[in-house]
């Protein structure tokens, strides 16, 4: 096999959010795979043990999605990787905020909604210039009804779920040949959810596998994982009036 096609043959993935949690998971999946991956978080120090572990393949960054200069850090993070084929969004906040404390609220749309658009909004842009790729997001199965202990979360989740679908179709109508992963998992045992309580919590490594498996066979929206598929199918049918009155 020649230089040139040893290069062609190299997959690149960029992972905002790849400092714990999912992010870090499904990293650690690519990474064993043979993918170069970026790695972003909001601290880089957390990312060593990822660069130590694969040295020859993982290229950090130190990237806050709610900076005015995240673009720049993420198009600067693709450089130095060489390329993008994957953008993959696992960046998020969440809490239960059933006092509504407006901190959290704001922070939370910072972050999920407007942090967000910005990141995969780069990388849209930066596909659409160069050949495309494929970007995949964790949402959330939180984005289908308005939760009441977590109004901006379940808020913002709908906002990112609406915004891959008009971004897929803004891509087809271009003619680019960008596609588009919408991952929506259940509630998942990570930092995110600590302290608080939740049904039917899903590994966070079982997760992860299902994800890849979701981004390889090119799923549209993968709600992860089958309890979780039927539960958001029957919240889908419940009707508005009998909704407000479930206490959630």
């Amino acid at each position: 096999m020649n230089m040139n096609t040893m290069i062609k043959n190299v997959r690149r993935a960029v992972i905002v959010g790849a400092s714990s949690g999912l992010g870090r998971e499904v990293a650690l999946l690519l990474l064993a795979d043979g993918w170069q991956c970026g790695v972003a978080a909001r601290r880089a120090d957390k990312l060593a043990e990822l660069e130590n572990a694969f040295p020859e393949q993982v290229t950090t960054a130190a990237i806050d999605v709610t900076a005015i200069d995240a673009e720049e850090q993420l198009t600067r993070l693709v450089e130095d990787l060489g390329g993008m084929d994957l953008y993959f969004h696992a960046a998020g906040i969440g809490w239960q905020n059933r006092d509504l404390n407006a901190d959290k609220e704001l922070a939370t749309v910072e972050t999920n909604a407007l942090g967000f658009t910005r990141l995969v909004g780069a990388a849209y842009r930066y596909m659409a210039a160069h050949g495309g790729g494929h970007i995949a997001v964790i949402s959330s199965i939180a984005g289908v009804k308005g939760l009441g202990p977590a109004p901006a979360y379940s808020a913002t989740k709908a906002l990112q779920n609406t915004y891959i679908q008009a971004l897929e179709q803004q891509a087809h109508a271009r003619g680019l040949n960008i596609r588009f992963t919408d991952i929506r998992p259940g509630f998942v045992d990570t930092a995110l959810l600590a302290g608080d309580k939740y049904p039917m919590m899903l590994k966070p490594e079982a997760v992860a596998r299902q994800i890849v498996r979701a981004i390889k066979s090119r799923r549209h929206v993968a709600v992860i994982d089958l309890r979780w598929r039927v539960l958001t199918a029957m919240w889908r049918r419940v009707p508005r009036w009998i909704w407000r009155r479930l206490k959630l």
